[in-house]
């Protein structure tokens, strides 16, 4: 698998450095699905994994995990890792990350000369970091300055670089098309597969055994160049198991190998591979099969990074895990911080205190304390690899289970009953969406909606119904009347059990006709579509765009109604809307690990369980802390608030407005208008730390000098309260 891999600028910027950063009330879930890194720090094993960052006592074996909700993480994928001496430098695709075991300081495009925040490898020659970048160049920095190579500056061929190994001044760098490149401070040398005995252009792995190169390339096997000889390994002419080579280490003479299925080990002369046949806490299932992403050798130990994947269902991984060898027994260790078999979360269904939670890898149950995972060994499901799109829990407790190639499941916390197009009325096995009516379960699928009460099948389809579509991407049912509400990829249908009426954007104020999500709220339903949120209260439809609220995208994926405060999932960040104040959360300025796949929300009494995809697992979230961005009554900001200076050294000046609560911009700073006004500084822990103003004053604009006597370096939240409206802006103290 093939995994995403001179201008001297002098910065006299501030980074801004943490110590003990973290979301207060926001928690991830993680499964650490990838492998992407794995390097020693004396009896320290660092791990780099898609969710998150993971460190393994070698001794005692304890294990702390580093995410983006709980430390200085800028991001939850870790794609490189540099170790100098107690200090651990970290690629992510949001900047370079610096940890010295207590502070995290992240670079960025916009606090360093680092041209592009996607760090993709790392390599340390004693105080210089080499890091390439996913498309910019490599870049040199040794704690001051900034030096960017770059094909337009350089002799790189490539600016998309994949691997660096030092070998004393010269540096071998591995690029994506460009093939291999060495540079000894002055001299560029390309080496291709035109020029040299180079298989293959595009180059995984280098690492150096003496004066020996040995090069790990993506689908044209192993190389070894001594400076003047070339030779090559692959399939066909060595012991090599398969030809993608995505990691070498060196122990010695011996070369550890990692490449697609196996392991392996050459010494120069024999090969031995590590497989089912010798690594024996390997999965006890020959489905299974393991890809060796990264090698690392502390020691007489060899750590190996493993991504663990299904034969029957590729597509869907699942999981990583680290190996110990060291040399009689291996040990196996899995690195995420939950039960969770894959991080992608489709589904979540609330029974109690239990979590119902539907991976791309599965079923799993979460009571708060204890994981358990249901697969072909113990339950009804055909195996653990399936996509789980939908989840619903009927009156009696019965759980129904929709997969995504293989009908329904119903379990009823004893037996299981597998249903599809075989042995029931179903008629696709491909299961989008569910809803439960006492007993009835009413099933989503991409040919047509299904009715079962436990006896008899009913298919609605648009040959048959008022369906504007078949394909189900959505069913919400009105408690009181028992009224469907059916999302398609042709407008949205009501349906009584008689009558049925369609929606679309011709005869009704929907902004489009993909219906993604519904949630119902008395007798509202909240609508969401690709092009906007839309409320229908029966006869008035009132709709909410990126142009006239503080909805962050348009595409909106989940919604959950608590109290009379609606949760929205988005294609940017997760919304609160009470119904005047909008506030976002992003990766910016929350727990949440991406912006851009929120699949899902579920509430549990104050909690909100979040899904999202592309590798974020599950988050919760409790409520607590600070918000930032409550914005009110768009189209006219009751509130405005400005810092002069952020970051800021010693002092800033700080500008905020407040405006009368009314859309018309004729009432502007309406000079009767009074407000209880409190302007204040709150910590990351949500502890309120100063108050700059806090009295009554009229509307118009206002301008305060903040001195940071007796503040320390770090981020702090600035909020601005007027009457019942509230904003809030990070800022930054450096000192």
């Amino acid at each position: 698998m093939k995994r995403p891999r001179v201008i001297i600028f002098l910065f006299f910027v501030f980074v801004t450095t943490t110590a003990n950063a973290k979301y207060p009330g926001w928690t991830n879930y993680t499964s650490g699905m990838d492998i992407n890194a794995v390097a020693c720090e004396g009896n320290t094993i660092w791990v780099g994994t898609s969710s998150g960052l993971v460190s393994i006592d070698a001794s005692t074996e304890n294990m702390e995990f580093y995410n983006h909700a709980n430390s200085g993480m800028p991001d939850n994928q870790v794609f490189a890792i540099g170790i100098e001496g107690s200090i651990k430098w970290i690629g992510t695709p949001s900047g370079l990350v610096k940890f010295d075991g207590t502070n995290w300081t992240v670079y960025t495009t916009a606090n360093s000369g680092i041209p592009q925040d996607y760090v993709f490898s790392i390599a340390i020659e004693g105080n210089v970091k080499w890091l390439g970048t996913w498309g910019k160049g490599l870049v040199k920095f040794d704690g001051t300055n900034w030096t960017v190579y770059n094909k337009t500056n350089s002799g790189l061929p490539d600016n998309l670089i994949q691997a660096i190994a030092i070998e004393g001044s010269v540096k071998w760098i591995g690029t994506d098309a460009g093939g291999l490149v060495k540079f000894d401070g002055t001299n560029w040398t390309v080496y291709n597969s035109s020029n040299s005995g180079l298989p293959y252009d595009d180059i995984n792995a280098i690492a150096i055994e003496g004066s020996t190169k040995w090069i790990g390339t993506y689908y044209e096997g192993l190389a070894s160049f001594d400076g003047t000889n070339w030779t090559t390994y692959f399939t066909g002419n060595s012991g090599m198991p398969h030809n993608n080579v995505t990691s070498i280490a060196i122990d010695g003479n011996v070369k550890w190998i990692g490449t697609n299925y196996a392991l392996a080990a050459f010494n120069g002369v024999s090969w031995t591979i590590y497989d089912y046949d010798n690594i024996p806490c390997l999965p006890n299932n020959q489905a299974v099969d393991p890809e060796f992403f990264v090698v690392a050798v502390n020691g007489t130990t060899k750590w190996i990074g493993t991504l663990l994947y299904d034969q029957r269902n590729m597509a869907n991984y699942a999981m990583g895990v680290v190996f110990k060898y060291d040399g009689a027994s291996w040990t196996m260790y899995k690195t995420g911080n939950s039960g969770l078999p894959n991080d992608f979360v489709y589904a979540i269904a609330i029974e109690g205190t239990t979590k119902w939670i539907g991976t791309g890898s599965g079923l799993t149950s979460y009571d708060g304390t204890s994981w358990t995972l249901y697969d072909e060994s113990n339950s009804g499901l055909p195996y653990f690899a399936i996509t789980i799109p939908a989840i619903a829990i009927d009156e009696t407790g019965t759980k129904w289970i929709g997969t995504d190639m293989y009908g329904i499941a119903k379990y009823d916390g004893t037996s299981w009953t597998m249903y599809d197009t075989e042995n029931s009325g179903l008629p696709d096995n491909r299961i989008i969406s569910l809803a439960t009516e006492g007993t009835t379960i009413w099933i989503g699928t991409y040919s047509g909606l299904i009715k079962y009460d436990g006896s008899n099948w009913t298919i609605y389809d648009t040959s048959n119904s008022g369906l504007p579509d078949n394909n189900i991407i959505e069913i919400v049912i009105e408690s009181t009347t028992g009224i469907k509400w059916i999302g398609t990829s042709s407008g949205l249908a009501k349906f009584d059990g008689t009558t049925w009426t369609t929606y679309n954007t011709s005869n009704s104020g929907l902004p489009g006709n993909s219906i993604f999500s519904i949630a119902i709220e008395g007798t509202t339903k909240w609508i969401g579509t690709a092009y906007g949120l839309a409320k229908f209260n029966g006869t008035n439809w009132t709709t909410y765009n990126t142009s006239n609220s503080g909805i962050p995208n348009n595409g909106v994926t989940s919604i959950a109604i608590e109290g009379t405060t609606k949760w929205i999932a988005t294609g940017n960040g997760l919304a609160k809307f009470t119904g005047t104040n909008w506030t976002v959360y992003n990766k910016s300025n929350s727990g949440l690990p991406n912006n851009e796949y929120i699949s899902v929300i579920a509430i549990e009494g104050n909690t909100k369980w979040i899904g999202t995809l592309n590798g974020g697992g599950l988050t919760s979230y409790t409520g607590q802390g600070i918000e930032e961005k409550s914005i009110s009554d768009f189209g006219f900001r009751i509130l405005d608030l400005k810092i002069n200076k952020n970051p800021f050294i010693k002092s800033t000046t700080i500008t905020y407005s407040i405006h009368p609560n009314s859309s018309s911009p004729n009432n502007y700073y309406t000079s009767t208008l009074l407000n209880n006004v409190q302007l204040t500084i709150y910590d990351l822990s949500g502890r309120m730390v100063r108050t700059i103003v806090d009295g009554i004053q009229k509307a118009g604009s206002y301008e305060v000098n903040f001195e940071s006597r007796g503040f320390t370096t770090g981020a702090y939240f600035l909020v601005l309260n007027a009457g019942k409206n509230k904003l809030t802006k990070k800022i930054i103290l450096i000192k």
